[in-house]
């Protein structure tokens, strides 16, 4: 249990940082910067809201609420991973390419702890 909640809360550090850093290089005006806090914290709070279900099936451990968990997590592995072209745009954004890359491999073996199942010894009575 123990290492599902800290891979979870790992991945979630690496999508705050991804945001801090993908704001630091906005190229627009209609991006988050870091000209607009309210912005960026709204930003922030809603990544931290799509992080809770994970976090809260990672205390579980029922092979159903696991797989749900994993299938949860994938999604955030397809954003990493759809952040890395987004790398290539913004300028200078090897950064941002950088941690989605870190992002995307924290979160598959995040997947990977979560899936994995411990055998129970058995009891003989």
């Amino acid at each position: 249990m123990f290492k599902r909640v800290l891979f979870v809360l790992l991945t979630l550090m690496m999508a705050i940082i991804a945001t801090l850093i993908a704001t630091k290089d906005s190229p627009g005006k209609n991006t988050i910067s870091y000209d607009e806090p309210a912005i960026l914290f709204l930003s922030i709070g809603i990544i931290v809201l799509l992080f809770v279900p994970p976090i809260i099936m990672s205390f579980f451990r029922h092979s159903i609420v696991k797989v749900i968990s994993a299938v949860y997590q994938c999604f955030i592995v397809i954003v990493f991973i759809g952040l890395i072209p987004v790398g290539f745009i913004i300028p200078n954004g090897f950064l941002t390419i950088i941690v989605s890359i870190l992002g995307t491999v924290i979160s598959i073996a995040s997947i990977a702890v979560t899936l994995k199942t411990v055998p129970r010894k058995e009891v003989l009575s």
